[in-house]
């Protein structure tokens, strides 16, 4: 991991983050709402810091600088056209990447898979035309299906688990049949999404360059940094990873979007804010959640307003029926930009401002389809 090396790729043509976020419309909606919160209660600022989870900040800015090393060293590119030259189509090829997302998602979450996943799709533009976008959408419906199976999954089966007090294997039995149904679905509309097409490969794509010096150094700190995340000390693994890079790779700190780590925490904060409004608590109130099916429909209304994670952590106060709300807040990942964190993940990683509207164009009816199959289910199972 050298700097200086004349075979390392440059940060010169990458434009500073802060110049991306001035163009992020999310952002200064997030900012937006921000404000107008704060001066609805001005003094409660001096809480905000504790509303944000520096936890899941700090791993995900460490999962950013590795992720973003390994991209730059070429191997992720050299992997896709691996890839792409044994599918035989872009349905084969969808079909391969949103089964893989899902899979991952249930052991290294759903986050995580997306950061292995994203970057590699983003770089298949680099040796064939192919619908990328669309791909990147897909895979992040995948990974909201496909974490949903595990407690480890994803932060909401996380707590749920907490409170269920459930073994392990007992938890995902009881969540098999729904990821089995939403797996099905999602396979489905990939199928019908993606079309038979012969994949077309640039004529000018060649062969990869892998630059070592940055690919064996990510893989091998990708352990020891996700260990002292998992021991609780995510800020002294980032801190640590950052000291390394500026030492001797500083182009790929500069390549690192930090405008996403300034977007979840107004997320946290926001969200967090929202969830403790009176009115929220009166709504749900009303909603007469003993009822499971009501408690179905408002985790789902729920998480496209405030996100599953906190939607858990507010139906959890109101219900102890904690299978309903996990297979609730688990479809309304689908659907809003805010119904999961990993949709906005997978969307800032690609970098398209159209894709914004072109993923709710896929998400919303998957919603729709998603909600009333597990609706029938449900009522059939019980």
């Amino acid at each position: 991991m050298h700097g200086d090396s004349s075979r390392t790729p440059s940060a010169s043509h990458h434009p500073p983050f802060w110049h991306t976020l001035k163009q992020d419309v999310f952002f200064w909606w997030l900012l937006a709402i921000c404000g107008v919160l704060t001066l609805a209660a001005p003094r409660r600022i001096v809480e905000y810091p504790a509303l944000v989870d520096w936890h899941t900040i700090a791993a995900l800015g460490g999962l950013l600088i590795l992720t973003k090393a390994v991209e730059a060293s070429g191997m992720l590119q050299l992997l896709g056209r691996r890839l792409v030259d044994v599918a035989s189509s872009e349905r084969v090829l969808a079909l391969s990447l949103v089964g893989a997302s899902a899979v991952l998602s249930t052991v290294l979450t759903n986050d995580v898979a997306l950061f292995v996943i994203v970057p590699l799709t983003v770089g298949l533009r680099q040796v064939a035309t192919l619908p990328v976008t669309r791909l990147v959408i897909f895979e992040a419906l995948a990974v909201n299906a496909g974490s949903a199976l595990t407690p480890i999954g994803n932060p909401q089966n996380l707590f749920l688990w907490h409170q269920s007090g459930l073994s392990f294997g007992a938890f995902v039995w009881q969540m098999a049949p729904m990821v089995a149904l939403l797996t099905v679905l999602l396979l489905a509309a990939t199928w019908l999404a993606f079309a038979p097409h012969t994949i077309h490969l640039h004529a000018e794509a060649g062969d990869v360059d892998v630059h070592r010096r940055l690919l064996l150094p990510a893989l091998v700190l990708y352990v020891p940094f996700l260990v002292l995340t998992d021991l609780g000390y995510p800020v002294v693994a980032l801190a640590g990873l950052v000291v390394l890079y500026l030492l001797g790779a500083r182009y790929v700190l500069a390549r690192v979007d930090w405008g996403l780590l300034l977007v979840f925490v107004l997320m946290f904060i926001d969200l967090r804010l929202v969830a403790q409004l009176g009115v929220v608590r009166q709504g749900l109130d009303a909603l007469a959640l003993g009822n499971p099916m009501h408690l179905y429909w408002a985790g789902i209304g729920v998480s496209q307003l405030i996100s599953n994670v906190p939607a858990a952590i507010l139906l959890a106060e109101y219900s102890h029926d904690w299978p309903i709300i996990a297979f609730a807040v688990s479809v309304g990942g689908f659907g809003t930009l805010i119904g999961s964190l990993a949709n906005l993940i997978a969307l800032r990683m690609l970098g398209e401002r159209r894709a914004w509207w072109l993923f709710h164009a896929y998400s919303m009816p998957f919603l729709a389809v998603a909600a009333g199959a597990v609706y029938a289910w449900l009522a059939w199972v019980r």
